[in-house]
């Protein structure tokens, strides 16, 4: 686990990255997630995946992502990235490779 600094230097690529998700879905995918940027910006990258990582159901943006074939570009695919999934429980980690393995995306 990453030091106080480094961890919150940590937050905030992971905060970046999460923007990157918005921008890259709309640019790729023609998703305008706008809900999905609004959370992020009001709880931040951090606690809006874990918010998220915490409903029972696939998420409407991680559904459109899946149909247009970009489940690279999803929250779940952040969260399992090595360097990010030390900000989450084993838990939370692990539902995010279900959740990609279920739709079929090569978590290896």
């Amino acid at each position: 686990m990453p030091n106080g600094h480094n961890l919150h230097e940590l937050e905030n690529q992971f905060y970046r990255a999460m923007l990157g998700v918005y921008e890259s879905a709309l640019r790729e995918c023609g998703h305008n997630a706008t809900r999905f940027l609004q959370m992020v910006n009001k709880h931040g990258g951090l606690q809006s995946a874990k918010r998220l990582l915490h409903t029972h159901s696939f998420q409407y943006g991680f559904t459109e992502l899946w149909q247009c074939g970009c489940l690279r570009l999803t929250m779940e695919a952040l969260v399992i990235q090595p360097r990010f999934s030390v900000l989450f429980t084993e838990e939370e980690v692990q539902i995010a490779k279900d959740r990609l393995h279920e739709c079929g995306y090569d978590i290896n």
